[in-house]
């Protein structure tokens, strides 16, 4: 799949500028960007849904897209025979195929003859996805395809794409997710769209270090230019030094001019922390609630003392936005209690508070509601915090994409002074650099923490103290962080994997003798190869800092350094290409001996 100089643009906003870039054989790749940056927009060109306004995108014959959208379209009574409709018309009766699919993405025996239409909407999202997979396209695009999955869904479909043998485009706000599934990044910044092998943060170091060298380029040469406008100002208007000054006029205007960067926001916050002096904020105690005649909530008692972080997890449905809802006095037990102390201030996050926004209010009147005390001046401030700098707090919350929506919500709480958050799948919605300030800002927060998360990578950030298990029929509290509850035994919900074949103790020492010379000698050659481009990169990155040193002096060749810096970039990152291509072939014989 080869783009070629694709421009577009949606009236006055320009998505993208002469972009190009290849998805080679058997690539698998995460497309990454600020929201609004056009990452849907680019899957659509892609899935010829869209037409670039200039520019071509070539697909060979007979390469078949699989392509999962927002917009979902079923015609089947029930779920089996809907996701059958997936298959290739020849294998439309492999219903082996379909039902491996729908039981790793988290449904039950019982869903499968349910009606589609009393599928609640993620689920719906869930068969969409099914189909897309069963469909075995040559080239699979993923539009946020871990929106509403659970830890257990999310983990069979990063399985699950792993082993594709053919080409992926994934879009996803979960970092964790693209870097386990992918072998590439491309990142849309600034209109164009980068390609690099590896992980994000590969991609966002890359960013950063082609960011900084062209500022300095332009510093170096701002600089430059100025130096020679002062000789040709100073000597211009004598006679016997004009053929200089004119030479000189003629240099400066040969100086390649680079524009400055235009500053990119991003948001940047602390929750704004209310003072607790007790040990207990909230206790519930013998909790029941249900919807039906079985209590989704049973005998449940938690107590949440000063600085806990507790995380909630398990398979959607079984209660978890629903028990958090408790909690946060939202929800009123059929039996029990939930107290709150008298101290106690509650931020809380949910998805559906998104609806509840009013959309005829401004960005800055959501804000104030949240905290009717604060000045014109404080709540501006917030706005600004929030990625909403300017005229653009008065934009209506009608018009705001769901990402911008949970932004808003998130200033809501900033907004209003609270010791416990209690935090209902935050991280929808939200950008990857978001993310990552909405993580840093939670460890900055010295109250009290619950969470509601899929994300793998949040639960073992925040350095939970204990972990909400939630089953079919109860909900265990266990102390200790994630990793610690993997150990103990994890999901009782995943299938274990098959015992190793028995071999008496003579065989075992004989054959673990046999696999560790085995590994070494197919390792060692590889490892000395890493080792000596390590090597080398350091070499090349220390030669290119002094370079940057030596640009800030005048008395230099300028054309000439930065010919050096330009072609050592190129080296640098050949060498971590080839580096990241012997990483992946050492883990992969590791892994295939182990």
């Amino acid at each position: 799949m080869n783009v070629d100089s694709v421009c577009l643009a949606h009236g006055p906003q320009v998505l993208f500028k002469d972009v190009s870039f290849t998805i080679g054989p058997k690539e698998r790749c995460g497309l990454v960007g600020r929201n609004g940056s056009g990452k849907t927009t680019l899957l659509r060109l892609l899935a010829s849904q869209e037409t670039p306004d200039s520019g071509s995108i070539t697909i060979p014959k007979g390469y078949r897209l699989g392509y999962l959208d927002q917009h979902i379209r079923f015609s089947k009574p029930t779920v089996l025979e809907e996701a059958l409709l997936g298959l290739p018309a020849e294998e439309r009766e492999s219903v082996y195929k379909a039902e491996r699919i729908l039981f790793g993405l988290g449904f039950s025996q019982d869903q499968l003859s349910t009606s589609v239409q009393n599928l609640s909407g993620g689920f719906h999202l869930r068969l969409h996805l099914a189909k897309v997979l069963l469909s075995e396209p040559d080239c699979l695009l993923l539009d946020e395809p871990t929106n509403y999955l659970d830890i257990l869904s999310l983990r069979f479909l990063t399985r699950f794409l792993q082993s594709w043998r053919g080409e992926l485009l994934i879009v996803s706000h979960d970092r964790e997710f693209i870097d386990t599934a992918t072998t590439h990044t491309l990142g849309i910044h600034r209109t164009g769209v980068k390609k690099v092998r590896g992980s994000t943060a590969e991609y966002f170091s890359t960013l950063l270090l082609e960011e900084q060298t062209h500022e300095r380029t332009r510093l170096n040469l701002e600089k430059k230019r100025s130096h020679m406008q002062e000789f040709v100002d100073r000597l211009g208007a004598k006679a016997s030094k004009a053929a200089q000054a004119q030479s000189r006029q003629k240099m400066i205007t040969k100086i390649p001019a680079l524009e400055a960067l235009a500053a990119i926001e991003e948001l940047d916050f602390h929750f704004h922390e209310s003072p607790f002096f007790g040990a207990t904020l909230l206790d519930a105690k013998e909790v029941t609630f249900g919807y039906a005649e079985a209590p989704l909530i049973k005998r449940f008692s938690l107590h949440i003392g000063k600085g806990e972080r507790i995380g909630i997890i398990g398979k959607n449905g079984y209660g978890k936005s629903t028990l958090l809802r408790l909690l946060a006095g939202l929800e009123a037990p059929q039996t029990g209690s939930v107290s709150l102390s008298p101290n106690g201030s509650i931020g809380y996050f949910g998805q559906t508070n998104i609806l509840r926004l009013s959309e005829k209010l401004t960005i800055e009147e959501e804000i104030r509601q949240a905290n009717p005390a604060l000045s014109y001046t404080e709540v501006k401030r917030i706005c600004g915090l929030m990625m909403f700098s300017g005229s653009l707090s008065e934009k209506k919350i009608g018009v705001l994409s769901g990402g911008e929506k949970s932004r808003v919500l998130l200033g809501k709480i900033v907004a209003k002074p609270c010791n416990l958050l209690l935090l209902d799948e935050p991280t929808h919605h939200l950008d990857i650099e978001s993310i990552e300030a909405l993580m840093d800002a939670l460890e900055a927060f010295s109250g009290s923490i619950v969470i509601v998360t899929h994300s793998e990578l949040l639960l073992r950030r925040l350095d939970l103290t204990s972990l909400i298990v939630c089953h079919a029929e109860r909900q265990q509290v266990c102390l200790g962080g994630y990793d610690l509850f993997l150990e103990k035994g994890g999901w009782e919900e995943e299938a274990p994997e098959p015992p190793p074949e028995r071999l008496d103790r003579s065989d075992v020492k004989r054959k673990r003798a046999e696999f560790v010379n085995q590994r070494a000698a197919m390792l060692r050659p590889l490892k000395k190869e890493i080792e000596r481009l390590e090597t080398t990169i350091m070499a090349l990155e220390a030669d290119q800092n002094a370079d940057f040193e030596k640009a800030s002096c005048q008395q230099i060749d300028m054309e000439a350094i930065m010919r050096r810096i330009g072609k050592r970039s190129q080296e640098i990152e050949a060498s971590y290409a080839k580096l990241f291509e012997l990483g992946e072939a050492y883990e992969k014989r590791w892994n295939c001996e182990t």
